[in-house]
């Protein structure tokens, strides 16, 4: 089994921000590979399915982003999963708008989600860092963070979030390198 975390914030005013690109990942990745219906549980909302042959628990913490860990933990802890089971969808500021990198490990860069689930879990979680592109000037992140996705970019967005459930199931089965690419040559088209 694999815990498949989408970071963001909840209530409708956030639904388009940037900041929720990780909700936005795990609803197109549910409704891709036709998960059951949306639970209340872990302080979050989980959909449990499968992706080929692996079950995989979906789940959006209710906390807001900086408690994200809260619900992870819980999650983890009920399900006796290890960091090894863990994939976090997140925003990345490092990353041009629309790319997609997984990398297991490293720092949090300032992202207070990550950093609260590594209070929770270990760092060595799988990360699939959906990139956002950064505003320029350090000042100015925070607006571009909780700033809505532009309507001119509203096609990368669905194309790229498609490509990203379209090729889950490289993730589900540990493929890294697979996925990344197949979401590169689904984005050129």
């Amino acid at each position: 089994m694999q815990l498949w975390v989408g970071l963001g914030n909840p209530g409708p005013q956030y639904a388009l921000n940037r900041h929720n690109v990780g909700f936005m990942a795990l609803d197109v990745i549910a409704d891709v590979h036709r998960f059951g219906p949306v639970q209340k549980k872990f302080q979050g909302w989980v959909q449990d399915g499968r992706i080929g042959t692996e079950r995989v628990i979906l789940l959006k913490p209710a906390t807001f982003m900086n408690e994200s860990g809260r619900a992870v933990g819980e999650a983890m802890r009920f399900f006796k999963l290890t960091t090894a089971d863990l994939t976090v969808f997140h925003d990345e500021l490092d990353l041009a708008p629309f790319k997609v990198k997984v990398k297991i490990g490293g720092g949090t860069a300032g992202h207070n989600g990550l950093r609260s689930i590594e209070r929770h879990a270990d760092a060595a979680f799988r990360r699939v860092r959906l990139g956002i592109g950064h505003p320029g000037h350090k000042d100015r992140v925070t607006g571009h963070v909780l700033g809505n996705f532009a309507k001119s970019e509203g096609d990368d967005l669905t194309d790229m979030l498609g490509a990203v459930a379209r090729s889950a199931e490289w993730l589900a089965r540990g493929d890294d390198v697979r996925f990344m690419n197949d979401v590169a040559l689904a984005q050129q088209d």
